[in-house]
């Protein structure tokens, strides 16, 4: 019996010297990988989603007016937020993908935008605000009237438990202009 005391022992010391003799880079790796605070907040929103989208084709004109629904849900571990959104726009079946990424190493938000009325990539980088109620996003896409990149800036607010508004800006000509907005109700 005090034989297999004194082995249960070793083996604890060798586990605690294995785990005090991790080094910096493996420590780096772990704080890199393990899903924190930002993603909590992410996962919130796991669930489904009523769409009410407003895009301003023209600065200055009533908006064009669609709905969609949104699938959300957390990915990889909890790492990932992975929204998969469906409706109707300009009579046409709609399909759009997000994914919004907190990175530990780099203290950004990180949101990336397919959809199936075009062809390429949004990605923006984001901060959340002091309060935790907004993440503002700054990134680039291709205008496709120029085919030139466009700067475009998202500002998605939490509203409230089951509310959710997202604005998105372009800046054309040098000038800043609302392009979309879209108010989100968690589906009871």
């Amino acid at each position: 019996m005090k034989k297999m005391y004194t082995l249960a022992l070793l083996a604890v010391g060798m586990l605690s010297f294995n785990a005090n003799a991790q080094t910096e880079e493996e420590k780096a790796w772990m704080a890199y990988m393990t899903p924190g605070q930002q993603h909590q907040l992410l996962a919130e929103e796991t669930g489904n989603w009523d769409c009410e989208m407003k895009f301003w084709m023209v600065p200055g004109a009533p908006p064009e007016t669609y709905k969609s629904v949104a699938d959300i849900k957390m990915v990889m571990g909890g790492r990932y937020q992975e929204s998969r959104y469906s409706g109707s726009m300009m009579g046409m079946p709609f399909e759009g993908l997000s994914t919004v990424a907190y990175d530990n190493a780099a203290k950004k938000f990180i949101s990336t935008w397919v959809d199936n009325m075009g062809t390429g990539m949004m990605v923006m980088y984001g901060n959340l605000s002091k309060d935790g109620k907004t993440i503002t996003f700054n990134g680039e896409m291709t205008d496709p009237m120029t085919g030139k990149p466009c700067k475009v800036r998202e500002v998605y607010t939490i509203v409230d438990k089951n509310t959710r508004k997202l604005e998105m800006f372009d800046t054309k000509d040098g000038k800043e202009v609302k392009s979309m907005e879209i108010v989100m109700k968690r589906r009871a």
